[in-house]
């Protein structure tokens, strides 16, 4: 997998794309910075979403929704072990044994 380009190149690149000239291509301007099409055009998208011109996930709520589930994960892990115990520790605490 190629080594993705810097956030500060993707954000001019899309600068530039945003402000572009009348009938001026995204095509061109990806050929000049030496990207494909379709890779200035998911790039826009991601700005769009990022800057709240379109609806949808930024990567800080990404990032904190994968946060959330690590959290979520070890949480029912810890449950699941002290459940475990206070099974086994009732069954330890049974007259007779």
């Amino acid at each position: 997998m190629p080594k993705p380009y810097p956030k500060e190149f993707r954000d001019d690149v899309v600068r530039v794309a945003r402000n572009r000239e009348p009938g001026v291509h995204l095509k061109q301007i990806a050929a000049d910075f030496g990207i494909s099409e379709s890779c200035l055009t998911n790039w826009m998208k991601t700005a769009d979403v990022e800057d709240g011109v379109k609806p949808g996930t930024t990567s800080a709520e990404s990032a904190e929704n994968r946060e959330l589930r690590k959290r979520l994960r070890l949480l029912e892990q810890e449950n699941e072990v002290l459940r475990r115990a206070a099974a086994y520790l009732s069954q330890a605490n049974l007259p007779g044994k």
